[in-house]
């Protein structure tokens, strides 16, 4: 089952459908990017400490599964000089349709991160990857590509899921499912995903979302938790995303 390519369709049409993260930002809250007004979410609610950026003039930035015209408007608006990597052809619609409108230059290429990335080694200051790997089966490549691809103290900014989500029932009231959630091997998780229109997705542990960047070369800076934003586990406050800050360092 090439499972990548069902969830790209699948993304396309959520964001014909009007899902959140394939809604392009408005020309308002762009134009407000340079009176300092601004904000982006690696997770759902929490916005990204402005001091995980770091000056942003001139930086090569890398969004990573991050199409939607949401972050890369921002960076752009800030300086940076930006690239947006996506296998969603509506979310990299979205990219587009804003650079046009507000001016600025923007590469778009479409492309699957759980293959080599198109890039050279050494070639962007930041990476922005919100969560998105949680529609990837294996996490360590992705993490050994994005060190690959970085400059010596290059920043990767990465939104993470910690599996809570996938251990409960659609209500969130119970728990139902096993851990590691892989519908690649259970047909009963395949069945629950389809059921609620869910794509493809898989659970990756603490060891798979941060030891793999740490094994992947990198040292964590800085880390915070974020909640779904809505639903019961958000009600009762438990937190089922981080988010991470890691630095490349030399070896």
């Amino acid at each position: 089952m090439d499972y990548t390519k069902i969830n790209a369709e699948t993304i396309d049409r959520w964001v014909d459908e009007g899902w959140q993260w394939g809604q392009a930002i408005s020309r308002e809250a762009y134009q407000q990017v340079k009176n300092r007004e601004w904000q982006m979410l690696l997770t759902p609610t929490k916005a990204v400490p402005k001091n995980w950026f770091g000056d942003l003039k001139g930086k090569k930035v890398l969004g990573l599964a991050s199409g939607g015209g949401q972050q890369m408007p921002i960076f752009a608006a800030l300086g940076a000089d930006v690239t947006v990597f996506d296998y969603s052809t509506r979310q990299l619609d979205q990219e587009r349709l804003v650079a046009e409108r507000e001016g600025y230059s923007i590469r778009i290429i479409q492309g699957d991160m759980t293959k080599p990335l198109p890039f050279e080694n050494e070639t962007f200051d930041l990476i922005f990857h919100p969560v998105s790997n949680c529609y990837v089966e294996e996490v360590l490549p992705i993490w050994q590509e994005c060190y690959r691809i970085l400059r010596v103290d290059g920043i990767l900014l990465s939104g993470l899921d910690n599996g809570i989500n996938y251990m409960v029932d659609e209500t969130e009231e119970r728990i139902v499912h096993s851990l590691p959630f892989n519908p690649m091997y259970n047909k009963e998780q395949m069945k629950f995903l389809k059921e609620n229109d869910s794509g493809i997705q898989f659970s990756h542990t603490l060891t798979e979302q941060i030891g793999g960047q740490i094994q992947a070369g990198f040292v964590l800076i800085d880390l915070y938790e974020d909640t779904n934003g809505e639903g019961r586990l958000h009600d009762l406050n438990i937190p089922s995303f981080w988010a991470t800050r890691s630095l490349k360092v030399k070896h």
